[in-house]
């Protein structure tokens, strides 16, 4: 009799244990919805870019592209053309290629022109696995405190990413 009343005890409590959701597999992202820490080598060589230099109260928009990336091209032809749209938002743009490569990007669409624009390599990979990216471009947009507001992967018209920050 004992085992009678002991077996769907035992089942309903496995089934309430199996059911919960681990928190563990959430992307790291969602765990922790703010700007993450990252060190980005800036395009000098010498110096780096790191969370705490980003100005206080600005939203932020963190790219993370390819610069052999076809759609990431695209992305940033689109940003660059409609940049009076998001000058007041914070753009970093991150990449894990060859420093050189990411120079030449650099310099192709003539990112120093844009004050609000910061590019630089992640050589220490945090970003990536921090997302959990899949796609390039990735997108990742943040209120003025820092909040996460939404990501996109792949190519984003500007006048949604725009939307985003209004």
């Amino acid at each position: 009799m004992k085992t009678l009343f002991l077996l769907p005890l035992f089942l309903f409590a496995g089934l309430i244990s199996f059911s919960q959701k681990d928190s563990t597999l959430l992307p790291a992202y969602k765990r922790f919805p703010t700007v993450p820490p990252f060190r980005l080598l800036k395009i000098d060589s010498t110096s780096y870019f790191t969370k705490n230099d980003l100005k206080k109260n600005e939203p932020v928009l963190i790219i993370l592209f390819n610069p052999d990336c076809d759609h990431c091209k695209h992305e940033i032809e689109e940003i660059i053309k409609d940049m009076d749209e998001l000058k007041d938002v914070q753009i970093v743009m991150s990449t894990m290629m060859p420093f050189d490569t990411m120079k030449a990007f650099y310099e192709k669409y003539d990112l120093q022109k844009f004050e609000n624009v910061t590019v630089g390599k992640d050589v220490q990979y945090i970003l990536p696995s921090f997302y959990q990216i899949r796609f390039m471009p990735y997108l990742a947009m943040y209120d003025k405190k820092g909040n996460l507001l939404t990501t996109f992967e792949g190519t984003m018209k500007i006048q949604d990413l725009v939307k985003v920050f209004k």
